[in-house]
């Protein structure tokens, strides 16, 4: 009876599916998967998926899910193989597979879907349709065989949950591979860098909050994702909110999300960041900027993993390893009542400082060599020479805007270089200068200096030669900390 029902089942979806055993047999299949795939019904039940068609399944991509990724996860989805078929030819599937259970921790069956993308028109396909399409079928099929009715809800629901996830996840995505990042290794050897390296590898691969330490431009972010890909998590996307960038309006719904009509303009439900970083790690960058009014909210998160969507009083829970970063000293800002006591120590449990750059003085001639490579291919010079008197200066300068300030004056330095040798057009000449916290806040010394280029820039926010360029700044990230620190034109 369950085998039929099964059949049933399967014969109404229009993709190929496979129900296997947990020795990987063939249990059974549906009439797509005969027709797309050329194979007869006496060829595959009771068969090693692998030796389906003469062994035209033994494919390492299918082993690589089946055997390595399908056993750590309970789902996997969009598992793209490209194989070439002797019946059919070239085929290119994505694979979604799913461990069925009926006793605890005992995988029953694994489910697994084969959706046919080779023709790539395929992906134009509007996904809500498409999902709307297959909840048709479930319900269909659910009401053909009323002994699994719960089971077809349950299994409506997650499919509801994953596909919310994934779109909001590829949203996400789709936002991050827009931005450039500044460095794409971590370079150095100095012990400074060597000690903020070995606390990576203790920490990485647990789900303690990690908070990371240290000035603007220093590579917290580089850090941050240095943990995420060492961890248990790394198989899926680091998602990250700068909470310095975000308008103190927007950021709780940026955060936690909102149904729809729960505001103004709320056209529709918004999956907030906490909810897409569910099962892997979430960024927050400038924690210390986040508004006092979210902190409890955030604090709950931290402390609980669950959290309500703006006009929304249903609890949801999440599993988001955090990972915070600032360039703040927040015990300070503990002291001045701007940043809560109980968050601090939540956030602090083992906290990473990023050296400065005029602390990693021995770092400089590699991150230099680095820069210059890159910087050179990328404008299609060729540098071969850096003068001792070019590192002798980058060295003796103090590096407020650190590694981030270097790889701004390198560019202009190769942009200003006409033949193989690379001519420096930065005066790094200021002398060196107090920056402890005894003499200034670092608030306070980072208001110093943004004036003091906007000053030597005419105060030009944006564009070629502005401020936002010289400190490796977005433009609204500037324009963000000038209205923190009350920076305005005189």
């Amino acid at each position: 009876m369950e085998q039929f029902v099964f059949e049933s089942i399967l014969d109404s979806m229009r993709e190929p599916f496979v129900i296997l055993d947990s020795n990987l047999k063939v249990v059974t299949t549906n009439q797509s998967f005969y027709q797309t795939f050329k194979v007869k019904p006496e060829e595959t039940k009771g068969k090693l998926i692998y030796d389906l068609g003469n062994q035209q399944w033994n494919i390492p991509k299918l082993k690589e899910l089946l055997e390595n990724i399908l056993p750590e996860n309970t789902a996997f989805n969009d598992f793209e193989v490209d194989h070439n078929f002797e019946k059919i030819g070239r085929k290119i599937m994505r694979l979604n597979a799913r461990r069925l259970y009926r006793q605890p921790n005992q995988t029953q069956f694994i489910l697994l879907a084969i959706e046919d993308v080779t023709d790539r028109e395929c992906y134009k396909k509007n996904l809500e349709e498409l999902v709307a399409q297959r909840t048709a079928e479930i319900i269909v099929a659910r009401e053909e065989a009323e002994k699994r009715k719960q089971i077809a809800e349950d299994a409506l629901s997650e499919i509801k949950r994953l596909k919310d996830q994934l779109e909001a996840e590829r949203a996400y995505l789709q936002e991050e591979i827009k931005l450039e990042y500044n460095h794409e290794n971590i370079i150095g050897h100095s012990d400074g860098l060597k000690y903020v390296l070995y606390k990576v590898e203790q920490i990485a691969h647990s789900n303690t909050i990690v908070l990371i330490l240290g000035e603007t431009g220093t590579g917290k972010e580089l850090i941050a994702r240095a943990i995420h890909s060492l961890s248990t998590r790394q198989n899926r996307a680091l998602v990250k909110v700068n909470c310095a960038t975000l308008p103190s309006n927007l950021i709780e719904s940026e955060l936690f999300g909102h149904e729809k009509g729960s505001f103004s303009g709320s056209q529709s439900r918004h999956l907030g960041r906490f909810e897409v970083a569910d099962g892997t790690t979430l960024f927050l960058d400038e924690i210390g900027e986040l508004p006092l009014e979210l902190q409890p909210k955030l604090l709950r998160v931290v402390q609980d993993g669950e959290f309500e969507r703006v006009g929304s009083s249903q609890s949801i829970k999440v599993d988001a390893r955090i990972i915070a970063a600032t360039n703040r000293n927040l015990e300070e800002e503990v002291h001045k009542g701007s940043f809560r006591e109980d968050l601090w120590y939540r956030l602090n449990i083992f906290p990473i400082t990023m050296p400065p750059l005029r602390d990693r003085l021995d770092d400089i001639p590699l991150l230099v060599d680095f820069y210059v490579k890159k910087i050179s291919k990328r404008l299609g010079k060729t540098i071969k020479v850096i003068p001792a008197s070019v590192l002798n200066a980058l060295q003796n300068y103090h590096w407020p805007g650190n590694v981030r300030e270097l790889e701004n004056v390198l560019e202009r330095a190769v942009i200003n270089s006409s033949g193989p040798k690379l001519r420096l057009v930065d005066e790094l000449k200021k002398p060196y200068k107090d920056l402890s916290l005894g003499q200034k806040t670092l608030s306070a010394v980072e208001r110093d200096y943004i004036v003091q280029i906007l000053e030597q820039t005419q105060w030009k926010v944006s564009g070629k030669n502005s401020a936002a360029e010289i400190l490796g700044l977005d433009r609204s990230t500037l324009r963000a900390r000038m209205r923190k620190l009350n920076i305005r034109k005189p």
